[in-house]
């Protein structure tokens, strides 16, 4: 039984829809710790109850900094009945990256854990000035602080129903439901607010597209902190009735193991999952026939890794789409029975709803077949960047069009192929790298007057930073010191593999910096 997604306008009626729906099956399972669907609202509920102890409710932002955990799903779910926008982290940031997102949504309180693969995230933003943040709780442990997120859950036991039920009545479709940051070309991440009734839509739709169901067992390898782990992910399984089984990170040993002992059916991710998977000795020991469905995209899929997907793995259907922070992830996503040629040449069609158009410099829609910019129009459109209507105005046009800065060919078939990216973004391991982002950091580098970042190609990553740098004058810099510094102050995936040193940076007239010229330059260094 599918639960109707007209009768959901917000994520905490969907939480409670689930939970009458489906009652006591299980929708989680983590570490041996198992939730129903009745037990995963309860949930739900009490975490909110302790939220408006804390003084938190309609309007206010609440970051989740964690991997991939129950608690994440509870207290994201919490979060979004009391009315607050839900702003998650990525957990590969280092402090000074954390604390710039928190202080632009402007965050009240923080949902952290004790460590993640040796990281301390209380610790990395120790020393910054976050102003609006009254309070971080630990979620899986008692911190120095005693801030635990039982002692927290405690909080709510004084809330009563009505106040509860006023609080969760205040939310409405239109109400606001996240901030997801995503960089752009000015190098600073920007936050893309969407709301409770246009995500909704957009993963019914898109669950709906790919067949999405409730004998499915879906294993989230995609970080909570991305769309598609989260509303690609448990969001879309609690539409659907699916069994949510959540992965800390990627382990090639521990995945396949987890394939066969759980049989899992569905499992998304960028291409180098699969490659991996793919070239495991020990996938031929372990029983990986339950596997029926992969979502991927967020790199060039080749056929032939489509064709050995179905025949090696055992994919049923595989299938490509593509989306934007700005879009709720989604634009365009192909469909069961497409050939691999047509899967591996194409991110898709227009998900219903959506129009898509290629454009020129004027905003001229090109002939079918032609590059140009792609647009976008549809429920899906973001409501605009948080505390930036200058941003926004730029992105969207007053007709509604959502400039994605992607150039692609729309073809008479309506199936979009992404042939380049205006901004310059290029996906590294399936995560979005902006290199105006790398750039405006290398800048503060003590000595670096200039520098501009290139996506190299890279078998297993896809793509991967290539920084060039100019040197204040008289200064003499060392690559070593650089790469050692930004893996000090940036996200692993930021890390240039390499950073060439250069007398000057090749520009135009108007003084941007020539990226082709610098391709080429790499071309040379490769001989």
């Amino acid at each position: 039984m599918d639960i109707d997604p007209s009768k959901a306008n917000t994520i905490p009626e969907l939480s409670s829809l689930a939970a009458k729906t489906y009652g006591d099956r299980s929708v989680l399972i983590d570490q041996g710790i198992g939730l129903s669907f009745m037990e995963l609202d309860a949930a739900r509920v009490r975490g909110a109850r302790a939220l408006i102890a804390s003084d938190i409710g309609l309007g206010d932002t609440v970051g989740i900094w964690a991997p991939n955990i129950i608690n994440w799903i509870i207290a994201s779910l919490a979060i979004q009945t009391v009315g607050a926008l839900l702003v998650p982290l990525n957990t590969r940031l280092k402090g000074s990256e954390a604390a710039f997102i928190l202080n632009q949504a402007e965050t009240k309180l923080l949902f952290t854990v004790k460590e993640f693969l040796g990281i301390d995230y209380q610790q990395l933003i120790s020393d910054k000035e976050i102003p609006t943040l009254r309070e971080i709780i630990c979620l899986d442990a008692e911190d120095s602080n005693g801030s635990s997120w039982e002692k927290f859950l405690n909080r709510g036991s004084t809330v009563s129903n009505e106040t509860l039920q006023q609080s969760e009545h205040a939310v409405t479709a239109e109400s606001p439901l996240d901030i997801m940051f995503t960089s752009g070309t000015t190098g600073r991440p920007k936050g893309v607010v969407t709301t409770h009734g246009q995500t909704l839509r957009t993963f019914a739709t898109w669950s709906r597209t790919i067949g999405l169901s409730e004998k499915d067992r879906y294993l989230i390898i995609n970080p909570f902190f991305h769309t598609f782990g989260y509303k690609a992910g448990w969001l879309a399984c609690l539409m659907r009735g699916s069994l949510i089984l959540p992965a800390r990170s990627f382990d090639v040993s521990s995945v396949i193991e987890k394939i066969a002992s759980e049989k899992i059916t569905v499992l998304p991710g960028p291409p180098t999952i699969y490659y991996s998977l793919l070239e495991s000795s020990l996938r031929d020991r372990h029983d990986l026939s339950s596997l029926r469905l992969a979502v991927t995209g967020a790199a060039p899929v080749p056929p032939e890794l489509i064709r050995k997907m179905k025949a090696q793995l055992g994919f049923d259907v595989v299938l490509t789409a593509y989306g934007l922070t700005e879009t709720c992830g989604v634009v365009s996503i192909c469909r069961e029975g497409d050939s691999p040629e047509l899967i591996s040449r194409s991110s898709g069609c227009a998900m219903d709803g959506v129009e898509i158009k290629c454009v020129d410099s004027q905003g001229v829609p090109v002939a079918p077949g032609l590059p140009g910019e792609v647009w976008c129009r549809g429920f899906n459109v973001m409501k605009g960047y948080y505390n930036d209507p200058e941003a926004t105005k730029e992105t969207i046009t007053s007709d509604g069009w959502l400039k994605t800065g992607d150039i692609g060919i729309l073809g008479e078939d309506g199936y979009l192929k992404i042939t380049d990216r205006l901004k310059d973004m290029f996906i590294v391991g399936g995560f979005n790298c902006y290199p105006a982002e790398i750039e405006s950091q290398l800048c503060e580098f003590p000595g670096v007057s200039r520098a501009a970042v290139i996506g190299v190609p890279d078998e297993r990553l896809g793509e991967v930073p290539f920084a060039f740098v100019v040197a204040d004058s008289n200064i003499f810099l060392d690559t070593d010191d650089i790469l050692a510094w930004t893996k000090e102050n940036m996200a692993n995936y930021k890390i240039p593999r390499k950073i060439e040193i250069v007398e000057d940076l090749p520009v135009n007239a108007s003084g941007k910096v020539l990226k082709t010229q610098l391709r080429a330059i790499y071309s040379d260094f490769l001989g």
